[in-house]
């Protein structure tokens, strides 16, 4: 008996998108027909040249005709806009997805828009680099790695994507999209933003000074700004479409370093230790939950 393959859209084919496409091609090979789009036509030719996707498409519209689940693997701020051009093509009971970094905004931009008979089903691999383009991308970038999926835990649709992202190796947790917004605004959002801003810190120092910080710039400095590195696109419609989980964060953040300045202009030894004792017990804490950044892989 023949088995129809399933087919997949994936638009958008950055570092998230160009790693979904190889996740497909290294372990559902034979499973699934997966078209790609991507409206920069450089990004598309060199996805042509890795000669792992079914079919390259010349349009978002295209490229959704008569697929099953749709990926859009796209910046937020971009939601709204592909979704009025690929809604009137959607297929009857397909599956629409994504992987932004805020939840709200995409339901918001999204639910309105596509028509009653296609599913909403929101999802978000916590994985990632700071590099951007489908040449960063891997197929082994989602092992181990949680990915979240906006949907109840009995929906069938989410049980799809559920088994879908663990045959990339992903580990899949349901939540609703307020709690996401809160947790990735600590946990991704104020990390990046604290990064861009050292960063703009350093690049106004004196001239003597900040040609010193680029030329000795030690690990810690070196670790800490990688994530300044990352797209800025992106992340301009992260913090704008994020904007109130990402400013309660900073709040509480601010009032955390200001305490940590007095303890510093008090020379307070003990409570100093204790911060950096405690801090350093969860950092290890994450360590051990093994959510580390998976070796990229050559593209097979």
């Amino acid at each position: 008996m023949i088995v129809k393959k399933k087919i997949v859209t994936i638009i958008g084919l950055g570092l998230i998108g160009s790693s979904i496409l190889r996740a497909f091609s290294f372990y559902l090979k034979d499973k699934f027909y997966v078209k790609v789009y991507d409206n920069n036509s450089e990004h598309l030719k060199v996805v042509k040249s890795f000669n792992i996707a079914d079919e390259i498409c010349n349009s978002a519209e295209d490229s959704v005709k008569d697929s099953d689940l749709v990926i859009l693997a796209i910046p937020v701020g971009s939601m709204a806009e592909v979704g009025k051009l690929i809604s009137p093509y959607l297929k009857k009971g397909a599956i629409l997805t994504d992987t932004g970094s805020t939840k709200l905004s995409v339901i918001k931009d999204l639910s309105l828009l596509i028509p009653k008979n296609v599913f909403l089903v929101p999802s978000h691999p916590l994985a990632g680099t700071e590099h951007s383009g489908p040449k960063a991308g891997f197929h082994n970038l989602f092992e181990g790695r949680y990915w979240i999926i906006i949907s109840n835990r009995n929906d069938k649709k989410g049980i799809f994507l559920e088994k879908l992202f663990k045959k990339f190796g992903s580990k899949v947790e349901f939540m609703d999209e307020f709690y996401h917004d809160k947790v990735l605004a600590i946990t991704s959002h104020l990390p990046h933003l604290i990064a861009y801003s050292i960063v703009d810190t350093a690049n106004n120092l004196e001239s003597d000074l900040k040609n010193d910080v680029i030329r000795y710039s030690a690990t810690g400095f070196r670790d800490f700004t990688r994530l300044a590195s990352s797209d800025p696109t992106m992340w301009r419609d992260v913090f704008l479409n994020n904007s109130e989980a990402v400013l309660e964060m900073l709040q509480r953040f601010n009032e955390d370093l200001s305490a940590l300045q007095k303890l510093i202009r008090k020379k307070d030894s003990n409570e100093l230790y204790n911060f950096f004792k405690n801090s350093k017990e969860i950092r290890n804490k994450i360590i051990e939950a093994k959510q580390h950044l998976p070796e990229a892989s050559k593209l097979k």
